[in-house]
Formats: structure tokens, sequence, C-alpha cells
């Protein structure tokens, strides 16, 4: 009921409706895309399905969100925001659609990968102009709920955008139809969310003072500040702490991701039975989403009861109970339940990470420490695509892979449990960086 509340609110804002509409929209192309792009790599019946081979393609995934992020600043500040959603999505309309016909003339090669790199970074670019618009056309006290409902609609799409890409491959005859039909359809949703754009003012979105300084200059002073905020957040303990915590456990997540699309696709069906593979990656991917709902339950109720940083803890733990399932048996059932469980300890950790970060970081700091929240987020599975090439088998499950992740969250949990009881569970205070005095 709050929820519903708070949208009505928030949609009395016509620019706000607007620019939701634009995320919505793109968001759902980009879960198409991620359906499209992984029904390409992995699930096709003349692909070799290798750990190296999907760890490869998964970087290729991640890269851009953690490469480009940090340092859109300078861009976002200097550019009118509302022209820049506006090119942006015609833009990145245009290479995949490219994508899908190199796809179709040459197939998977170094084309396609340089491709998809520079289209997804576009769309790390434009979320975070998506984000830097939303103070532009709500009033502050709004902004606190519309940061904690805009993503998270943002994010139901992507996943919608997925679902409808898979059933889309199963459902539509074999061949180039059935190949382009996802990337197809996310172009046509660019381009809807181009003309939503339109919508908008000229300046409506900003930036209001555009910044006179030079390109190359902002980038520096970007790195700089990213440096002061790396020394910020590890002085002042309980969010460096978290971070670092986040993307320990989001590294036996990339490890996890890998392990089901190489099992759905080699162990559990044949492999060259592509779109029973894809299926059944749906399945298991669904369980561990369906974790991940039931965290956003749970979590608030948590945190009525128990500290957040206690909470970390009790996901951490809790989510590897869901882990031993997956020790025990590589069945289609066991490893639903298992991840179902899996799934929820990680989101639950990561909305108590969000938490400590938001109020443990001074403001001057808080965005800086988003942007590394990003980079940890995303290298942390490129990362673990690495080691998964040198410790997974082809056919993904492994037993003493899975119970040695199991010991590694708990020896994270252990740390991270002794790191907060040396800091009081409290934040140090810190001076002598700038924005601080």
């Amino acid at each position: 009921m709050r929820l519903t509340d708070d949208l009505k609110d928030l949609a009395t804002v016509p620019a706000f409706r607007t620019l939701l509409g634009v995320r919505l929209v793109s968001q759902t192309g980009d879960g198409m895309v991620q359906a499209g792009l992984a029904t390409l790599f992995f699930f096709q019946p003349q692909n070799m399905t290798t750990a190296a081979g999907v760890a490869s393609a998964l970087v290729v995934m991640l890269l851009p969100f953690s490469l480009v992020g940090p340092f859109t600043g300078p861009f976002i500040d200097r550019w009118r925001r509302r022209q820049t959603l506006l090119w942006g999505n015609l833009l990145r309309a245009g290479l995949i659609a490219l994508t899908a016909l190199v796809l179709h003339a040459a197939g998977t090669g170094a084309a396609v990968y340089v491709l998809v790199l520079v289209a997804l970074g576009i769309n790390r670019f434009l979320l975070s102009v998506l984000s830097a618009g939303l103070p532009q056309v709500i009033d502050h006290r709004r902004l606190l709920v519309a940061n904690s409902l805009v993503p998270t609609l943002g994010g139901a799409a992507t996943a919608t955008g997925a679902v409808i890409g898979i059933i889309l491959r199963l459902l539509l005859p074999a061949g180039s139809v059935q190949d382009a039909a996802s990337l197809v359809s996310a172009v046509v949703l660019y381009v809807l969310a181009a003309a939503v754009v339109t919508r908008l003012g000229a300046g409506e979105l900003g930036p209001e003072h555009p910044t006179s300084e030079g390109t190359a200059r902002a980038l520096a002073a970007t790195v700089c500040e990213l440096a002061d905020a790396v020394r910020y957040l590890r002085r002042r303990g309980t969010p460096g702490l978290a971070l670092s915590t986040m993307a320990l456990h989001r590294f036996v997540y990339g490890m996890q991701l890998i392990t089901i699309i190489l099992t759905s696709r080699n162990l559990l069906a044949a492999p060259e039975d592509a779109d029973l593979g894809l299926a059944l990656f749906g399945t298991l991917m669904g369980a561990m989403i369906a974790g991940h709902g039931l965290s956003i339950v749970l979590t608030p109720l948590a945190h009525e009861r128990v500290a957040p940083s206690t909470w970390i803890v009790m996901c951490l733990l809790g989510g590897s109970l869901g882990q031993l399932v997956l020790v025990a048996s590589h069945a289609q059932a066991a490893m639903t339940v298992g991840l179902l469980i899996f799934g929820a300890g990680v989101q639950g950790a990561k909305i108590a990470v969000d938490t400590i970060v938001q109020s443990d970081t001074a403001d001057a700091y808080r965005g800086r420490a988003f942007s590394i929240y990003d980079v940890l987020f995303n290298t942390a599975e490129c990362v673990a695509a690495g080691v998964a090439v040198l410790v997974l088998p082809d056919v993904g499950w492994s037993r003493p892979a899975q119970a040695a992740l199991v010991l590694f969250v708990w020896c994270v949990a252990l740390w991270y449990l002794h790191g907060v009881r040396r800091l009081g569970d409290q934040p140090r205070e810190v001076a002598g960086l700038p924005g601080l005095d």
C-alpha cells in the first residue's frame, strides 16, 4: 500500500512520469539485449560452451559497467541530459541493430564483442544520466522515495525484458528470426525510449550550470576525487568494510552464475539441445531472482529488529545453507531450492550494504562511494569469470568447487563480523580530506 501511495504521489509530476517511462522502456530493452546475447553466446547448438567461453563472454558483458560508471560525471555535467538521452538511445539502437546484422552474416566473433562492449558502455552511461536528471524534475522531499523506487522498478523492467527474450527464443522456429528476435525487439524499444524523451524540454533535465572546465582536466580531477573517496571510505571504517564484503560475496555470486549457465547447457540438458538448456537456465535464474524478491520482503522486517551489519552476517550464513544444497546435489530440484535460498542471502546482504553506505558516508563522498560500489560490484564478477576458467569443469557443477565457495563465504562472514566488532559497529571520524570542513 505504501508503495502504491508513493507512486501516486510521484506520478503527479509530469516530467517524472516521462523520465520513469524512458527508464522502464529502455531497461526492458536492456533485458531483451541481455537475453539475446545470452542465447547467442551460451545457448546456440553450434557453440562450444566451455568454462573459458562463458567466462570471456561474461567479462565482455560486465566490463563496461565496471569501467564507464566512475568517469561519466564530467560528461553528464557538460552535456544537456535530455539531448544525451535522445541521441544515446538512438545510438545504441543502431549499435544493437548492427550487432544483429553482423551475427547473421558472420556469427559470433571479435566484431560482435566490440559492438557489445560499446553498446553496454552506453547503457551504463545513460543510466547515470537518468539518475543525474532525477533531482531536476522532483523536489527534495520526494527525492529519497524516488531513489528507492526507481532503481527497483528499472530492475524489474530489465528482468521482464529478459523473460520476454527467453520466451521469444523458445517459441520462434529455429533460424535467423529466432536468433535476432530479442535484439530487434530491443532496437524498437530503444527508439521508443528516444521518442518518449522528446516530451521533455531541451533544458529540463539540466545541467543548470554546465561546467566550462576542459573534459581532459575534468577526467583527471575525477580520478583524484575517486582516490580521495577510497581514502575516506577506508578511514571511515564501516562503509569501506561493507563494500569489501559485498565485493567478496559478489565474487561468489559470479561463480554461481557461471555454474548455472554451464550446468543448464551441458549437464542437465544434452549439449546439442540448446532450447532445453535455455529453459533450464531460465528456471534456475528465476529461482535465484525469486530469492532476491523474498529478501526485499524480509530485509525491512529484519531491520526493525537487528542492525544492518548483523543482517549482513545473517544473510551470508543463511545464504550458504542454499550453497550446501548445491554441494550435495546437482539435480534440478535441489539446485532450484538451493539457488532460491542463496539468492535471498545475496540480495539481503546487498540491501544492508546499501543502507550502511548511505547512512555512514558523508554527503560530499556519497556519490563517489556508489561509483566505487559500482566498480567493485561488477569487477568481482569479472574476477569470478577468471577463476571459473581455472576451477570449473565444462559441465559447470563441481562438488569441491561448491564446497570451497561455502567455506569462502563463512570466512568472509567471520572477517566482517570481526571488523564490525573492532569498530564497535560505528564509523570513525575522518578529517583532513577535501569536502569535510
